[in-house]
């Protein structure tokens, strides 16, 4: 049986103790770059979560809007210094609008991976090309799909491992439909915690073609927040997007 999920699943979940975890240690460098590729129009961040990049951007001086699927997620972000001022749009993020147009948005942490068909995922390109002014750019950064350690189509890897606690992941991939179906199971002398995850994955082949469906072209790609070359060995891309001017 496959896990079901929705556009707040994640958050609620998630949302306690999200931000008590462990930070991405990419955090700064794509704070750096999508500052640098904003310029100075509006920023629009799909899935703004907590505020964790968001909120850095507007330190730095950018007017940051966002779509979040969760509430719980939301709150988390209204209760940081500054989460008040930024607007925040609740629904799900192939969807929802925030008025006005931007010059960038963006899309982070694998978060397109989250909508779990394909038919949502170019519903997001969509929606994205429609809230750009013309020659406005997207951002997106998901990993790259690697089966490496699955055995008919499943597989039980360690995440943590200490004296008193394990973190131990379990996986089912159906290829027909290109998702994945995870099970985070979190065992200490408190108890045991299960965090499910839904993920629908996608080659940057195909996710460049959801942009053009969308109107829009890639402009560049690279292999990591510091810019590095996108090759056949790279695990994650950061690939922008521009609409037509």
């Amino acid at each position: 049986m496959s896990l079901t999920f929705d556009e707040a699943t994640f958050g609620a979940l998630n949302a306690e103790g999200y931000d008590e975890g462990t930070l991405p240690d990419t955090l700064d460098d794509s704070v750096a770059m999508i500052s640098a590729v904003a310029g100075q129009g509006r920023v629009l961040e799909f899935a703004i979560g907590t505020g964790r990049v968001a909120l850095p951007l507007a330190a730095r001086g950018h007017e940051v809007s966002g779509i979040e699927g969760s509430p719980a997620m939301v709150e988390k972000l209204r209760a940081k210094p500054g989460g008040a001022a930024l607007e925040v749009v609740v629904g799900d993020m192939a969807e929802t609008q925030v008025p006005g147009h931007f010059s960038h948005a963006f899309l982070v942490f694998n978060t397109l991976f989250n909508l779990t068909t394909q038919e949502a995922q170019v519903r997001l390109f969509a929606n994205a090309a429609r809230h750009l002014e013309p020659g406005g750019s997207f951002l997106v950064e998901a990993f790259v799909p690697d089966l490496a350690g699955f055995t008919g189509g499943q597989r039980v890897s360690t995440k943590a491992l200490g004296m008193e606690s394990a973190v131990i992941e379990a996986a089912k991939w159906n290829a027909l439909e290109q998702r994945l179906d995870m099970q985070r199971i979190h065992i200490s002398d408190s108890g045991t915690r299960l965090v499910p995850l839904v993920m629908r994955v996608a080659a940057p082949p195909e996710i460049d073609l959801m942009a053009r469906l969308a109107g829009l072209e890639l402009e560049h790609r690279w292999g990591g927040w510091r810019r590095e070359s996108f090759t056949e060995a790279s695990q994650m891309h950061v690939s922008l997007y521009r609409k037509p001017g």
